[in-house]
């Protein structure tokens, strides 16, 4: 059974760079968690949760226009944040990560919070 991929592609100089849809999502999902106050990706079937295995790419979406794209993102927070502020601060991430990354243009980053997790109490 093959996968199907998508591709987006830059005319360039030299020729044309294709870069895979995964690839972006990857990026975009590592940028969001790298946003204080955000715990995960949404998305994340139970066996991966489970077994404790993060894929960068769950819980993103992209929708290719022209040459803009936009992005879907469903993120999980740490209970006791400013929602609106981490949401802000996810779409500032993911722009920069993926426009700085692929050179392409990001229309719009879309934020879904679809979790609250809590810390543990530590053992005392």
């Amino acid at each position: 059974m093959s996968e199907t991929r998508e591709y987006y592609s830059r005319s360039e100089e030299h020729g044309d760079v294709f870069i895979a849809e995964e690839v972006l999502e990857m990026i975009a999902g590592a940028a969001a968690l790298e946003v204080d106050g955000v715990s995960g990706l949404a998305g994340a079937t139970a066996a991966e949760q489970f077994l404790g295995r993060k894929k960068l790419s769950k819980g993103i979406s992209i929708l290719w226009e022209s040459d803009n794209i936009t992005i879907d993102v469903s993120i999980q927070i740490k209970y006791g944040v400013i929602v609106p502020e981490v949401a802000k601060k996810v779409q500032e991430a993911i722009i920069a990560n993926v426009e700085g990354t692929s050179g392409m243009q990001v229309a719009a980053v879309n934020v879904r919070v679809s979790g609250v997790t809590f810390e543990k109490p530590a053992a005392e």
